[in-house]
């Protein structure tokens, strides 16, 4: 019975009993996953756990690119010998040499006797291999255990490796009316700090953040993260004709955190002063950025994910690509109010409300008296 998948009735292998203890420990697996939120991109969050006769022994997770992946650092982490050990990990131990050696090498050498598994990785390089040579050298596999959980981690990780392409979160913070700023074009601040804060934690766990050059223009953000140990995302600005002003924050601190100005202008001139000021130029086709292309190309460099943070065209754009895989919408109890104060979307919209961009499984967490709802992308 340890090789069946769906674990509402199966029984642990060796002990006969009804596995409540292998949900705990897989929990404790996916807790542990996720301290790597931020540090590992473009590889999955990954947690494990190691238990002997009925106690933790070992527990690890990737802390950060390139470093040990979960597997190993669990065992390096054991407190005692593990033969005849069971391990609890949230993804398929890769079987490929990468800038780690493969963890299912690991795992038998260690002398594990069960691996429970949650994900199976998409990762053509793994995909079920893993899971082979565990079986092949003996090991005990039981897949699926708290899958749906162990998959909800990595989206990011899972969209990324199947397309090549940055998995896209359009954020965006409105008053009860749909209102992003006044007419004036004020607009700080709509949300409250709570909600601030929760922004600056996606900000830290993206691998990229995205405005346009209306955003940089009007604000001269920062687009940073400011949370203690903070990890700031790559910079991107949308700047088909290359406005963007050299004397701007974004600019200014080029060299501190990584920043890329997507364009399609041939201006040699400013692109060279860009430069020098260590700024990044990517250039795409046609007389506006293509998002498709620019997508392509920040997968190409290892950007396995981008926060959309606006404006209102920009958020037209990829909404009207087919681009957006997450909405996280702040909603604050505040009426803004007049025809002339500005929305979230931009552009034309569509034509009919049947042409609406469609999402699904909302999702509702209060900070404060803000609302945040957040959905994925629908059918």
């Amino acid at each position: 019975m340890g090789e069946e998948t769906g674990f509402c009735f199966r029984m642990h292998p060796e002990y006969e009993v009804y596995f409540f203890m292998d949900i705990k420990y897989m929990q404790k697996a996916i807790e542990l996953a996720k301290l790597g939120e931020g540090f590992t991109n473009p590889n999955p969050l990954v947690g494990a756990v190691i238990v002997k006769d009925g106690r933790i022994i070992g527990e690890g997770y990737h802390e950060r690119y390139g470093g040990f992946h979960a597997e190993r650092n669990a065992i390096k982490n054991a407190t005692e010998p593990t033969d005849g050990a069971d391990m609890y990990v949230t993804l398929e131990p890769c079987s490929h040499h990468g800038k780690q050696p493969p963890c299912c090498e690991a795992v038998v050498e260690a002398g594990i006797k069960n691996v429970y598994i949650g994900s199976q990785d998409p990762n053509p390089l793994v995909s079920g291999k893993g899971i082979g040579y565990l079986k092949s050298h003996g090991v005990s596999v039981i897949t699926d255990v708290l899958k749906d959980e162990c998959d909800a981690i990595n989206k990011i990780f899972f969209h990324y490796i199947t397309t090549k392409r940055p998995y896209v979160i359009m954020k965006t913070a409105m008053s009860i009316d749909g209102k992003c700023a006044s007419y004036t074009g004020d607009s700080k601040w709509i949300s409250n700090e709570l909600s601030r804060e929760d922004t600056h934690r996606t900000r830290k766990r993206v691998a990229g953040i995205m405005v346009g050059i209306n955003t940089v223009m009007a604000d001269n953000p920062m687009l940073n993260c400011r949370l203690d140990n903070p990890k700031n995302p790559v910079r991107i600005i949308c700047d088909s004709k290359l406005r963007i002003p050299l004397d701007c924050k974004i600019v200014k601190t080029a060299n501190d955190i990584p920043t890329y100005i997507a364009t399609v202008s041939t201006d040699t001139q400013k692109i060279q002063k860009l430069e020098t000021l260590g700024v990044k130029i990517i250039r795409t086709s046609g007389k506006r950025v293509k998002l498709n292309e620019l997508m392509c190309e920040l997968g190409g460099l290892g950007i396995d994910s981008v926060l959309v943070e606006g404006g209102a065209e920009l958020h037209a754009s990829f909404l009207e690509a087919g681009l957006v895989n997450k909405l996280e919408i702040y909603i604050a109890p505040k009426i803004i109010g007049g025809k002339d104060a500005k929305t979230v979307v931009g552009g034309n919209g569509v034509e009919l409300v049947s042409d609406a961009y469609m999402f699904k499984n909302p999702k509702i967490t209060m900070f404060g008296d803000d609302i945040k709802i957040e959905y994925e992308k629908g059918e």
